[in-house]
């Protein structure tokens, strides 16, 4: 089938780096796609020049006659529109349903009357999101559409795209989201792009072999340029010709890894952990606080001990930062208690980046000032040092914290947070901007962290991989704790947090999705056999073996042992080359293994 939108060769290069290498992106009618790569690896900027706003220094762009293109950005520009609706009917054709763009505000949310001036990012996003589904498009290019959304919404705009025929490009750092929607994936790395036929579900495999097959041919090469610079050193200084020819395919072989793009770096993240707290962290008793007459928290008794991890959900408005700070202590209850444990030592990410001052540079931001060292926990470290941990370059200190993106800034607050001594983590919509890499690794550093830890987020696949327990907004103030995370709270609730459906996807008595919520499936991973895991303990000594054989034999070779005697270098020469080969393989032998272990271990 032929695409109805086709972008090929794209290149794009910012301040002398080229972003965008031969990238590629094909869309054919009806096929969903989800394109996905780290922060600041051109995704934006790729759907931009797809849509035909940002113009590259190089690309083939076909879009079929006829063909209707719709795009939605991170910040939509409401300049010129008075209201909300006027915004949504301004982005209908000639021939679309008028009707339409009313139904998608209602749907949404919103009255249709907002002043755009003073819509808050929520109400934004979901009037940008109104424009562009109004006209049914044949092609709808959504970058970050659950940016700002809740999770009743999100759960409503999967059941409104899964009902379209639009052909679909989707960035989201939303697991679920993708998982539900793609069934095929892009991957930009390195300013090019990979397709796989099949959806994000399947991605996080396929990138890891991609990734693995990579770390093996570096090691190839790398090993490769060892021999090379050996024979340079020590070889037989025979025709010059060929010596030259040999001279001359190492430095290929340097210049080629040298300027191989290898994959970017992991956020390396690590908690500073204080004193163990008190077994008993918070104790709520019959916790009540409304706001006039909005009542938030009603009769809310909770315990929460050490090492619990709590997840909290609900629709926007249903008090979920009240919550916290009630639990925290930052906020008195208007009736009951709310008693804190002893030796609480609390960090908090507070979901708006509030505390950071735009014109603080990224460097004084981490250090408080005045100085180059951030105390981790205890330990002093020096600022740049740390910046790499989180994936900043060393140029970046004295750029201002207004200046970063959003992800950078993400970053930047986990630094700051992850850097002091802790016992709990509060931490209110830590996702937002964030990677999927750098989620992975947020995950895993939950996972390991031995205090206790409040989390209030939309992202239904962090909840799930996070929490142990999860507290839901039932309305009116209602608050009702389940164990386990996200989907077996849907499993025990029976319904979600309460999104919205069209007609005819049929609605609940009370109005909200029923889904049917599985559990994601088990997957039965393989153990190391017997022979594996031997191979495993015993290959690295094997290598010190065999690499203090190859010294030797290059030394004694290095002498005049060829002018005394011929047939002892002849055969010294032969050995070390078959040493230099089980080398390289029992190398790549353990480098597989190693990958292998890892990969069961995860």
């Amino acid at each position: 089938m032929a695409p109805l939108l086709h972008l090929r060769d794209v290149a794009l290069t910012f301040g002398g780096q080229p972003l965008l290498e031969a990238a590629e992106i094909a869309v054919s009618a009806g096929e969903r796609v989800c394109l996905v790569g780290r922060n600041g690896s051109g995704k934006s900027t790729l759907l931009k020049i797809a849509a035909g706003l940002v113009e590259p220094d190089k690309a083939v762009r076909f879009v079929q006659p006829g063909c209707t293109v719709r795009y939605l950005p991170q910040e939509p520009d409401f300049t010129g529109y008075k209201t909300s609706l006027a915004y949504v009917e301004a982005g209908l054709g000639p021939g679309d349903d008028a009707y339409r763009a009313q139904y998608l505000i209602d749907e949404l949310g919103l009255t249709g009357d907002e002043d755009p001036a003073t819509m808050s990012g929520g109400e934004s996003r979901r009037a940008a999101l109104a424009r562009v589904l109004a006209p049914e498009p044949d092609i709808l290019l959504l970058d970050e559409p659950t940016n700002h959304l809740d999770l009743p919404v999100i759960e409503w705009l999967e059941q409104e795209l899964k009902s379209l025929r639009s052909a679909m490009v989707l960035i989201s750092h939303d697991r679920r989201f993708l998982t539900t929607l793609s069934r095929a994936t892009i991957w930009l790395d390195r300013g090019l792009t990979r397709r796989m036929d099949k959806g994000f579900g399947e991605f996080e495999t396929w990138r890891d072999e991609v990734l693995a097959q990579e770390e093996i041919d570096r090691h190839k090469l790398d090993r490769k340029i060892a021999r090379e610079e050996d024979w340079l050193r020590y070889g037989v200084s025979a025709r010059r010709t060929r010596n030259q020819r040999r001279l001359g395919e190492l430095h290929g072989l340097r210049e080629q890894r040298r300027t191989a793009r290898f994959a970017v770096g992991s956020v390396k993240l690590e908690a500073s952990e204080a004193q163990t707290s008190g077994k008993l962290v918070i104790e709520a008793v019959n916790v009540a606080k409304a706001f006039g007459s909005n009542v938030v928290i009603k009769d809310l008794s909770l315990r929460v001990a050490r090492g619990d991890r709590i997840g909290i959900v609900g629709p926007n408005g249903a008090g979920k930062t009240t919550l916290i700070n009630l639990l925290t202590g930052q906020l008195a209850p208007d009736s009951g208690t709310v008693k804190l444990g002893v030796s609480l030592e609390m960090v908090t990410l507070d979901q708006r980046r509030e505390s950071l001052d735009p014109a603080t540079p990224l460097g004084d931001a981490l250090t408080g000032g005045g100085s180059d060292q951030v105390m981790v926990g205890d330990t002093p470290r020096h600022v740049i040092a740390y910046m790499k941990d989180f994936l900043f370059q060393p140029l970046q200190r004295r750029t201002p914290v207004g200046a970063l993106s959003g992800g950078e800034r993400g970053r930047l607050m986990l630094a700051r947070a992850l850097a002091k001594p802790s016992n709990m983590l509060v931490l209110d919509e830590p996702t937002n901007d964030l990677d999927l890499e750098t989620l992975d690794l947020l995950q895993e550093l939950l996972a390991d962290y031995k205090g206790t830890v409040l989390l209030v987020s939309h992202d239904r696949d962090f909840i799930d991989r996070v929490v142990s327990a999860t507290l839901i907004s039932d309305g009116d103030g209602v608050w009702t704790e389940f164990a386990g995370g996200y989907t077996d709270m849907l499993a025990q609730r029976g319904r979600g947090v309460g999104a919205k459906v069209r007609a005819v996807s049929g609605k609940s008595p009370a109005g909200e999705v029923a889904p049917v919520a599985t559990a994601p499936a088990l997957v039965n991973k393989r153990k190391l056999s017997f022979n594996e895991k031997h191979a495993l303990e015993t290959l690295p000594k094997r290598i010190e073996v065999l690499q203090a054989e190859a010294a030797k034999l290059t030394t004694a070779m290095a002498g005049d042992l060829y002018t005394r005697d011929p047939k002892l270098f002849a055969k010294a020469t032969a050995r070390l080359e078959e040493v230099t080969r089980e080398i390289a393989q029992s190398e790549e032998r353990w480098l597989a293994l190693e990958m292998l272990q890892e990969e069961i271990g995860a």
